[in-house]
């Protein structure tokens, strides 16, 4: 599965998306191979029809899969979990929501620098976490 997704990995950023992940597995009676992208801004239905139809002509030539499965491509969702320092990287200026062992705190992401995130909270108040600190980092919706 690493193989395929490094793959995968190279067609999907040709195309000026990131991979978020691949899963295959099986969904009541059918196998599906699931495609999660990403960009800079947001995922719609057209960006999932590029990327699936890419794949898919990939997959005609090399299909690692025994059993038929259905091909899905879809956005890594709007409150993602953030699971590396390249992933938080590209997150500066959207709105996140962190777990420390001491503390639970959202807000928007301004700087990752030397180790440590540095957010703006909605009440104007900024916070210096170090990243060795953090248990969980996920986007976040702020209304």
């Amino acid at each position: 599965m690493e193989k395929l997704k490094e793959k995968f990995k190279k067609i999907v950023e040709d195309l000026g998306y990131y991979l978020y992940d691949v899963i295959y597995e099986k969904r009541g009676n059918d196998y599906v191979l699931e495609i999660l992208i990403e960009n800079d801004t947001f995922i719609d239905i057209d960006d999932c029809v590029i990327v699936s139809k890419t794949l898919s002509e990939e997959l005609d030539i090399n299909d690692p899969f025994n059993e038929a499965y259905n091909l899905e491509v879809a956005s890594s969702g709007a409150e993602r979990e953030l699971r590396n320092s390249e992933e938080i990287e590209r997150a500066i200026g959207k709105n996140v929501y962190i777990e420390t062992m001491d503390q639970k705190f959202e807000g928007k992401l301004k700087s990752f620098k030397d180790g440590f995130l540095e957010v703006l909270q909605k009440n104007k108040r900024t916070t210096k976490v170090n990243y060795i600190d953090v248990s969980y980092i996920r986007l976040t919706i702020i209304f």
